[in-house]
């Protein structure tokens, strides 16, 4: 279970109220073309991303993790992984 600013302790709770409020704001991200001037596939360009998309969830929304986490039965990737994606 994600720590998350909503206070939600169930994770198919946290799922349903995630997926909801992300849909709504990823609409929001290309109406008030948030990203319309930002470069593709970069690195900066997905933490704008994210944190748009997460931020009113989760508190590191948009920032770079410094532990590994999972979801589920889901890892995201390896930190170790993470910061070989900076530069490019």
């Amino acid at each position: 279970m994600l720590d998350n600013k909503l206070g939600i302790n169930f994770s198919t709770d946290l799922a349903l109220v995630e997926e909801r409020i992300s849909k709504k704001k990823a609409v929001m991200l290309f109406d008030e073309h948030i990203i319309h001037n930002k470069k593709c596939g970069k690195f900066f360009t997905l933490q704008i991303i994210h944190k748009y998309l997460f931020e009113d969830i989760y508190d590191f929304a948009g920032k770079v993790r410094t532990v590994n986490i999972a979801k589920g039965n889901f890892r995201f990737a390896p930190i170790i992984y993470i910061k070989e994606c900076f530069d490019r």
